[in-house]
């Protein structure tokens, strides 16, 4: 907690006190519906717990906004604080985070109910009809949005010194899920108004919950992926010191080349991942020839063109990665029919492999390596533009020309960079005099 910066501290005080000042009227008022209270607060609570059972599994802002649009304004912030007080926090100081997040949450809740919510739902109205509720409904939404967006701004400005477009960022991230719980929060709010009552309105919750632990099981599978790639790849890293963040920045000019191509998607994600994985046959590949200074002589060139092999085999079980395994086989083919290691022509090159060939031989010219020194970029995509049609797919070359116009070269910073060339940026560029591309020199 002394880590926090005495602002962070302002910062959490006034929203501490914000807060009490929000729920102060449902505690000492006579009229607050306690039943209700209670039950929703319950509901919310439970949720919580529920999600640090499963991370993951979301935030229920739905029972939120609900009490916004059925509970009077100060009685609906109060139903936020038992559950924030319980929920789940990552990181420390745990106590002040829940705090946080209790006041932020019964501020925005209060805001949400007074501009769209309560009056929507009073006694006197009854249940309105769907046209007449639904923008009070998303205005309710909005607003919780707005109000939590903007105080999340403002801590991470104090406490973590982060700049405020980050606030922005977020707030266009989080519009669409808003929306969607304030439909649900709607639906929740006309069920509890309706003859069915609160039981009914419960089952709003469960598709909710069905739906997002759908989602958060597939982004723990998307993280699994990524592990097992990281793992692959920090292996080859150890390895072949002399390469050390080559295979990233082939995935990232392999994404670049994939969708200036119209690819998307999943395609595009395996696309990169073939780019990351396509040297992963070195770990079979003895570590003399692969740090070896100066030419290979032609049996050390025959071992080493045996790692896309290897690396097929290393990858073959692993089904996520669909199309990639075969760009890692057959990422060293040429359009002429002259590489390896079956010797395919043209067409018969699968598409990935055309892609990662470019980006590979791309980022072996524009490194320094233990044998030569590095390309500028200019140069090394004329060289991919003069061995286009014998070496490399013409299209794709074109494709990766206007990419690298459009945006630049601006290699991905990863945490495996050696200290002389750090966090992934190509080495300053050299003038070389031309020659073959650099795979040709050295089959990396």
């Amino acid at each position: 907690m002394r880590a926090l910066p005495r602002t962070a501290w302002v910062c959490v005080l006034c929203a501490v006190l914000g807060a009490a000042g929000c729920v102060l009227p449902a505690v000492t008022g006579p009229a607050t519906p306690w039943t209700a209270v209670a039950l929703l607060a319950a509901v919310y609570a439970g949720c919580e717990l529920l999600a640090r059972r499963s991370p993951g599994a979301g935030s229920f802002f739905a029972v939120l906004l609900a009490a916004a649009l059925i509970l009077p304004p100060a009685a609906a912030a109060l139903t936020a604080v038992p559950g924030a007080l319980l929920g789940a926090t990552e990181h420390p100081p745990y106590g002040v985070r829940r705090v946080w997040h209790a006041a932020q949450l019964a501020i925005a809740v209060r805001a949400a109910a007074e501009l769209g919510g309560s009056a929507l739902f009073g006694a006197e109205r009854g249940t309105p009809g769907l046209p007449y509720a639904l923008l009070p409904a998303l205005a309710a939404a909005l607003v919780l949005c707005l109000v939590l967006t903007a105080l999340d701004g403002a801590v991470r400005a104090t406490a973590e010194r982060l700049p405020l477009r980050t606030a922005r960022q977020a707030l266009a991230r989080s519009l669409a899920p808003y929306t969607v719980h304030g439909l649900a929060g709607l639906m929740m709010a006309v069920l509890w108004r309706s003859p069915f009552g609160p039981p009914a309105a419960l089952f709003v919750l469960l598709p909710m919950y069905i739906s997002s632990w759908v989602f958060a099981q597939y982004h723990r599978e998307r993280a699994a992926h990524r592990a097992t790639i990281r793992a692959l790849v920090q292996a080859v890293d150890i390895k072949d010191q002399y390469t050390r963040g080559h295979s990233e920045r082939v995935g990232q000019a392999s994404a670049m080349i994939a969708g200036e191509l119209g690819m998307a998607g999943d395609r595009l994600e395996a696309l990169r991942f073939a780019g990351i994985l396509h040297d992963v046959g070195k770990l079979g590949v003895p570590t003399r020839l692969l740090r070896k200074d100066g030419p290979l002589t032609p049996e050390e060139r025959r071992v080493i063109e045996l790692h896309p092999e290897y690396g097929h085999e290393m990858v073959r079980g692993i089904g996520f990665l669909g199309e990639a395994r075969a760009a890692i086989l057959h990422h060293h083919e040429r359009l002429d029919g002259s590489g390896y290691p079956y010797g395919l022509s043209g067409q018969q090159i699968p598409e990935f492999a055309r892609v990662v060939a470019i980006a590979d031989a791309f980022d072996a010219m524009t490194s320094t390596r233990s044998y030569r020194r590095a390309r500028p970029v200019d140069a090394a995509l004329r060289e991919l533009l003069r061995c286009a049609g014998t070496q490399f797919d013409p299209l794709m070359v074109q494709a990766f020309v206007r990419a690298l116009a459009r945006n630049g070269w601006h290699p991905a910073v990863t945490a495996d960079e050696p200290d002389d060339c750090p966090h992934g940026a190509v080495p300053p560029a050299r003038t070389t005099a031309p020659g073959p591309p650099a795979d040709v020199e050295h089959p990396t």
